[in-house]
């Protein structure tokens, strides 16, 4: 099994990358897909969270409210730690496990984790591979005005929150350029998918030679 950390600064293009891998064939484990489902209704997360942080932060039928929990932790580096606390354990122990299933399954699976704060909280070590989906900070930012119908002062925010692109950059394995189209991204990651396959056939050739 290869294991794969996958991140890029906001609106780099990492969706893209990770789609076009699952299209291809590897084991996505989207990490913002799994910090939702360990706060959905009825879970152990959401009433951790709801009693480090009041009953203010849940909608009316029950759910988390997204932007009212965000507004708490957004500038406050003791409550987003106190939200990490509770969020990422849950976070890593669903995500070995459906990694697990996907090796027990195929033992040349490809594991992709796709994770937007993985330089952040240190998981940069973590895999056999580390690639990174690079858009320059200024270009991320414009992204997300004309793209996502941000304000710039809430798009440099968010920008601003997460790694550099230097932090990024230094413990990159495999850098992906982001400045482009989507469709010259899809083709990097075709570049990428057949070296890895072919390294995996190199790999299993020996394993079989030394048998």
């Amino acid at each position: 099994m290869l294991r794969i950390g996958l991140t890029g600064g906001i609106a780099a293009g990492k969706s893209v990358v990770a789609r076009r891998l699952a299209e291809l064939g590897a084991d996505v484990i989207d990490h913002d897909a799994l910090a939702r489902e360990v706060v959905a209704p009825g879970t152990v997360g959401l009433e951790e969270v709801v009693a480090a942080f009041g009953d203010g932060v849940l909608a009316g039928d029950g759910s988390l409210d997204r932007p009212a929990l965000g507004r708490l932790v957004f500038d406050d580096d003791g409550a987003r730690a106190r939200l990490e606390g509770i969020l990422h354990p849950e976070i890593r122990r669903i995500a070995a496990e459906r990694e697990a299933l996907a090796g027990a399954s195929d033992d040349r699976a490809v594991v992709v984790h796709d994770i937007p704060l993985l330089v952040e909280t240190g998981q940069a070590e973590h895999f056999h591979l580390l690639v990174v989906v690079h858009a320059p900070a200024p270009q991320r930012v414009a992204r997300l005005v004309e793209g996502r119908g941000l304000e710039e002062q809430a798009a440099l925010a968010r920008v601003a929150a997460q790694a550099s692109d230097e932090e990024r950059a230094a413990v990159a394995d495999v850098t992906l350029d982001g400045t482009g189209t989507e469709e010259g991204l899809r083709a990097q990651v075709d570049e990428l998918w057949a070296r890895l396959v072919r390294e995996l056939d190199e790999e299993s050739d020996a394993a079989t030679t030394r048998a």
